[in-house]
């Protein structure tokens, strides 16, 4: 079974965690992370020393390292002769809690499924905004984006003054488009309905001859006028 997810701890042993004691601590049944076949329990039953484990073959665990009263490293190993042993597996104890150290090979295997598992969230991501049309083809869709840019106040353009040449070159469209297209109706007041052009009345022109009677009339009523003189003022009577 993997252990490396699992930890152990016996809160009656921490006050008295020490070099000595860490060791039957650690040989506590109830810990899952102890071998009940190993050499410690053949020593610890027959009551030797630990100093008897050398002189065995199989498994057992020793005390690698050791910081008190916070730190203590314990290791499994398959003893082959009194010089010769070949590591297993280590446990660190820290304030009284036991943890399964992890071996390289496992520390690689999560690195490389967190590496890949995010990898794959981010092209699951990207591929939910990406849209295709066969006219317009691919193109991204972020929803994030249209709501910034609604709630980004609109800078408003300014508008420019018109040059004198744009406008004389507007009056001079306006007058060709003007002659070459005659407007067909006329509104003569507001409010009214247009009237075609041709229906509009034109008032009779006067003849020459009287209007050269008229201006006669004109001259001669402003010529006796002069004849006259000003009245004449009168006194106030006061």
């Amino acid at each position: 079974d993997n252990l490396l997810g699992i930890s152990w701890v016996d809160s009656s042993w921490i006050p008295i965690l020490n070099n000595g004691s860490v060791l039957d601590y650690f040989s506590e049944r109830s810990n899952p992370f102890y071998d009940r076949t190993c050499n410690n329990e053949v020593v610890k039953m027959q009551r030797m020393t630990l100093d008897h484990l050398n002189q065995m073959v199989g498994v057992e665990y020793i005390l690698l390292h050791a910081q008190e009263p916070i730190l203590f490293i314990i290791r499994k190993q398959q003893r082959q002769s009194p010089t010769q042993v070949l590591p297993l597996a280590d446990y660190y104890i820290i304030a009284g809690v036991i943890y399964q150290a992890p071996d390289l090979g496992s520390v690689i295997n999560s690195r490389v499924l967190t590496a890949v598992h995010g990898i794959q969230s981010a092209f699951e991501e990207a591929m939910s905004y990406c849209r295709y049309h066969p006219s317009k083809g691919y193109w991204w869709h972020f929803k994030d984006q249209e709501e910034r840019e609604k709630t980004k106040p609109k800078a408003k353009k300014k508008e420019e003054p018109s040059s004198i040449f744009q406008r004389q070159r507007v009056d001079a469209l306006l007058l060709d488009l003007r002659q070459k297209f005659p407007p067909r109706f006329v509104q003569q007041k507001p409010g009214e309905k247009p009237i075609p052009v041709d229906q509009i009345k034109k008032e009779p022109e006067p003849a020459p001859e009287a209007v050269k009677q008229e201006e006669k009339e004109t001259v001669k009523n402003a010529q006796s006028a002069g004849a006259k003189g000003p009245p004449e003022k009168r006194m106030r009577l006061q």
